[in-house]
């Protein structure tokens, strides 16, 4: 079973998030930025002497793919701990089933897909 995770996270906790799942040993992470909002709702800013509310709010959003319930886990934990701020906007977590994988360049598909064979220099 493939499972992919994805998190929706605050910008200033990129690095701590990189490097939780760089600590443990996560390969395969595709990041972006984007735009959202949540429970938070936005806020108020004056802009040039008007008031008007900003809805979306500048997140940071990490794909995952592991192989296992196991990596799931270990992923979604990771995650959770280096995003934790315990303020409104701290973020989601998503998981689920990934029917297919191929790797393009190999043609490996699955559990194969997700792993590298090879040290790339």
């Amino acid at each position: 079973m493939m499972i992919k995770v994805e998190a929706i996270v605050r910008e200033e906790k990129f690095e701590d998030v990189k490097a939780a799942l760089n600590e443990i040993e996560v390969n395969g992470i595709t990041v972006s930025q984007v735009m959202g909002c949540g429970a938070q709702r936005g806020y108020k800013e004056i802009v040039r002497g008007s008031e008007i509310e900003i809805f979306m709010q500048p997140k940071i959003k990490f794909e995952i793919v592991v192989s296992s319930e196991e990596w799931e886990k270990k992923t979604i934990e990771a995650i959770q701990k280096a995003a934790y701020t315990g303020e409104v906007g701290d973020g989601k977590i998503f998981s689920y089933e990934i029917r297919s994988a191929m790797k393009i360049r190999t043609h490996e598909t699955g559990y194969d897909a997700l792993q590298s064979k090879e040290q790339i220099l």
